[in-house]
């Protein structure tokens, strides 16, 4: 299913909506909370995606009916939340951040969870993991990782220890501008002032003067597990919330994780009750590329179309 077209939105205007910030304690480590202020009755939990920041979704956000009361962490190593203690992350510690996260945010009714990326992955895998605690679910642009096979375990281990000795490092930026410059050049659909705001928030500065993005290094490490497709397919059918899956028509992430359509439907059958949506004119950051066409999207999904 496609999409409905319409106009997009004034594309320089971001931060229409004032978000709060909290922070709380969850699993020792310091989790910043960014919130929206609507009616508590109507609450929406949003997961960002890899290298990125809750703030990423503001533009979305904008594009929503301001009833919504809306809740999106930065990740841990991510944004304002602490990093983590250990040397590198392992992709359990997202389930149970989100597990205690939902406990402080929505202890006593099922949520509305809403997921990009990885924060998709996380998600999908929580409403398997967790059914109970879910009442809608959306994936955007979620699609797991590519399958692997036992033989890749030693080169996979290898590699991981490789990292563990030389760290990886995060590009230096001249200014916010240059950081700005670069998400322009990676989404060329981007308005100077979205990228501007986007720069603010997922960029740092540095002891020298120069920027960096806010997130910590560590998560350029591979994971030593490889991705173990029919166990998550396993909790995949767990999943008991309805379950939008939302898709772009110029997204690259197909031909990065090698799937084939064939492949990419086998992962969508094994939810119970889904609804597949792709959305166009949009590449993988399509809350950037299409906020208004995703709300709509979302709302529609969630019954709350006008």
């Amino acid at each position: 299913m496609n999409a409905g077209q319409g106009a997009p939105g004034d594309a320089d205007c971001v931060a229409l909506r004032p978000a709060e910030s909290a922070f709380v304690e969850i699993r020792g480590l310091r989790y910043h909370l960014r919130r929206w202020r609507g009616d508590p009755r109507r609450r929406l939990v949003l997961l960002h995606g890899w290298m990125d920041v809750s703030a990423s979704f503001q533009f979305l956000v904008d594009a929503m009916s301001p009833d919504w009361d809306i809740v999106a962490p930065d990740w841990r190593g991510y944004g304002l939340t602490d990093w983590g203690r250990s040397d590198c992350y392992w992709f359990p510690d997202y389930l149970a951040d989100l597990d205690a996260i939902l406990a402080h945010v929505q202890a006593d009714a099922p949520v509305n969870l809403i997921g990009h990326s990885l924060g998709g992955n996380v998600a999908s895998l929580y409403a398997g993991v967790r059914p109970e605690r879910v009442a809608r679910l959306v994936n955007l642009e979620g699609f797991g990782l590519p399958p692997t096979r036992p033989e890749q375990a030693p080169k996979r281990y290898a590699r991981w220890l490789d990292e563990l000795r030389e760290r990886p490092g995060l590009r230096p930026y001249g200014s916010f501008a240059d950081l700005a410059e670069r998400l322009r050049k990676g989404n060329p659909r981007l308005s100077r002032a979205r990228a501007d705001f986007l720069a603010r928030h997922c960029g740092r500065p540095t002891d020298d003067g120069r920027v960096v993005l806010r997130s910590d290094p560590a998560h350029k490490i591979v994971n030593p597990m490889l991705y173990r497709l029919d166990e998550v397919r396993a909790v995949w059918q767990q999943v008991a919330a309805p379950t939008l899956w939302v898709d772009t028509t110029e997204t690259d992430n197909l031909g990065r994780l090698k799937l084939t359509p064939e492949q990419h439907a086998e992962r969508r059958a094994a939810f119970r009750d889904l609804r597949y949506v792709t959305v166009p004119d949009a590449g993988h950051m399509l809350h950037h590329d299409q906020p208004e066409r995703v709300a709509r999207l979302i709302e529609e999904f969630l019954g709350a179309a006008p």
